[in-house]
């Protein structure tokens, strides 16, 4: 039994990895091995923190830089996460990995590793763990609450991730990191790395060799339920006078958008997306009406839609947002919904084991051409107008603003929404082809697009991307510009300043929705501080408003440029209005009687 308090464990503890690990060449450490197997991936650039539990873990890693693995220091860990997000999204559903320091760093990145499990992202969060000595000792660490329990990241972890490694000892090192990765492959969900502090900087023989590369067994359609889901939704749409095709997010998870838009142009119908699918499509498609959003909804593509006898909804997630608290009209005995491994028609039959992609492939052969519903939206559509002209001096619009961002776009471009009124202003943008699109739906954590911003901008070098963010999100996150400005990004920051959370105030209005306003250029000109490249600009006019896109586009293309739109906290879209009342409707139900 240990009688010693506060001291270094001895000998006679848990014993130290094994000396035989010394026969390795020096390269072949278990930081190393991870950081090859991460550049394998894809996940070139890894987002950390550094913290003295993951400081030799970092030396390891940034020891294979020339293979291809670089370390980009981030301010905090929630924002390393978030940038882990954004380069996924990125790379199209790639892996993303962040790596930050035990308890203190990992339970600050949780937030955002929750909002990558909610979008179906493989980041891989790596953390500095504690000595391998000092498992099972009884001891008490720093950076945790202080009990001799070393679990309490792990636990939280588990529900917010589909693989948890522990690695406290090198003998199973190599396995552990393999088996975490290709699980956050095969699942497309984030896993949890725990690495002992001792440990990455110790060569094995395990690590000796380069890595074999993965090979992940691809997932196969059951070929029987395949064949009947194919000739039931057949029938079931073959019969329909006028059925229509919608969008939905998991087509990416689901690896499916290729076949999504080889059945819209076999079939004829007119094909929309739901508001978290936004990019997943090709807007430029023919026969794209617009995103279904039920009562927000694009103008004329909610009519088609819920007017339709037949509708086949691909990779849907029908929550409350975007069901518009609960008030789509819609029918499932209408319906067809195809998720990544499940088809389900009408109130039955369902048929399981059906990989999304080869059903709407099989599909696509089987439809008979039908563009009655697309027929009947030509009819009834009406061009939208433009807002009318700024007098000289008018204060800048919402809705002109968005005119000018519109004129911004081109395939060279991306497009990140932040939660709030942004989501509903950037959804009546028109996308060019090769457009990227992102913003977080199902999660919503304000002040996600800052970090996702850092970390789809380092992806996706042959972009620029144009973030659109509220004030209230900003203040989360804002040091994170910072991070962009040291590593030379070009993106384009609308900072939309309307004095609070206007998304929250059309829920529930209170007080608690003012917030103290910041001089925001002045804040990223001191997170420039005389380093690297930087524009600012501070918009009321419109006139204004062209000459800071003419010089973020001109002169100051090779900037990251920062553009704070100063408009009426009262000018606020007519969908979050709609939106925000009936989602409000909904929180406000009593409870049911018991």
């Amino acid at each position: 039994m240990d009688t010693t308090i506060g001291s270094v464990p001895t000998a006679s503890d848990a014993a130290a990895p094994a000396p035989a690990a010394n026969s390795a060449p020096r390269e072949a450490t278990l930081g190393r091995h991870l950081a090859r197997r991460l550049a394998e991936v894809g996940a070139r650039e890894v987002f950390t923190v550094p913290g003295d539990f993951n400081l030799t873990l970092l030396d390891e890693l940034e020891a294979e830089a020339e293979n291809g693995v670089r370390l980009v220091g981030c301010c905090n860990e929630l924002n390393a996460a978030y940038a882990a997000d954004g380069y996924a999204r990125a790379r199209g559903g790639g892996v993303g990995a962040c790596a930050v320091t035990f308890t203190v760093g990992g339970l600050s990145a949780i937030n955002a590793v929750a909002g990558a499990f909610s979008e179906n992202l493989p980041v891989v969060c790596i953390v500095g763990g504690p000595n391998s000595n000092d498992y099972g000792s009884n001891r008490i660490l720093h950076h945790t609450i202080g009990l001799p329990d070393f679990t309490q990241e792990l636990r939280c972890f588990q529900t917010v991730t589909c693989y948890q490694a522990v690695v406290n000892n090198l003998e199973d090192a190599h396995e552990q990191i393999d088996a975490a990765i290709s699980t956050a492959i095969k699942e497309s969900k984030p896993v949890y790395i725990s690495i002992s502090c001792n440990l990455p900087s110790i060569p094995h023989p395990t690590f000796s060799r380069h890595p074999v590369p993965f090979f992940l067994s691809p997932r196969l359609s059951n070929q029987m339920n395949l064949e009947a889901a194919v000739e039931t939704a057949a029938a079931f749409l073959n019969k329909a006078v006028k059925p229509v095709l919608v969008g939905g997010p998991k087509m990416r998870v689901a690896k499916a958008c290729k076949s999504f838009v080889e059945l819209a142009d076999a079939c004829g119908y007119p094909v929309a997306v739901m508001p978290s699918a936004k990019g997943l499509v090709p807007e430029h498609h023919h026969r794209f009406i617009g995103t279904y959003w039920g009562a927000v909804s694009t103008p004329f593509c909610a009519e088609i839609i819920e007017s339709a006898d037949a509708y086949l909804f691909a990779g849907p997630i029908f929550n409350d947002y975007s069901s518009v608290g609960y008030s789509l009209l819609l029918k499932k005995e209408k319906a067809i919904i195809v998720q990544p491994n499940r088809v389900v028609i009408g109130h039955g039959p369902a048929f399981g084991c059906v990989l999304m992609k080869d059903f709407l492939h099989a599909l696509a052969a089987r439809l008979k051409k039908n563009t009655a519903a697309y027929e009947n939206y030509r009819r009834i559509y009406v061009p939208p107008g433009e807002p009318p002209l700024s007098e000289p001096g008018e204060p800048l619009r919402v809705n002109v603003l968005f005119q000018h961002i519109q004129k911004m776009l081109s395939a060279n471009s991306a497009v990140i929404s932040e939660t709030g009124d942004s989501w509903f202003n950037c959804q009546k943008l028109k996308l060019p082809e090769g457009c990227g699109y992102e913003f977080q739906m199902q999660y919503g954590s304000i002040g996600w697009s800052v970090g996702a911003t850092l970390g789809y901008a380092q992806a996706a070098k042959d972009k620029r991307v144009i973030a659109c963010i509220g004030d209230g999100s900003f203040q989360v996150t804002a040091q994170e510009v910072s991070t962009m400005l040291r590593w030379g990004q070009k993106s384009i920051i609308f900072l939309i300043n309307n004095g609070g959370y206007t998304i929250e105030v059309e829920i529930h209005d209170g007080p608690y929705n003012v917030i103290k306003n910041w001089n925001y250029t002045g804040v990223v000109e001191s997170f420039h501080n005389g380093e690297g490249k930087c524009y600012t600009a501070k918009v009321r006019t419109e006139e204004e408003l062209k000459e800071a896109i003419e010089e973020a586009q001109g002169p100051k293309k090779d900037c990251l440029c920062f553009i704070e739109v100063i408009v009426h906290k009262d000018d606020t879209s007519k969908e979050l209005l709609e939106w925000g009342s009936r989602v409000s409707a909904a929180n406000s139900r009593p409870p049911n009687p018991q």
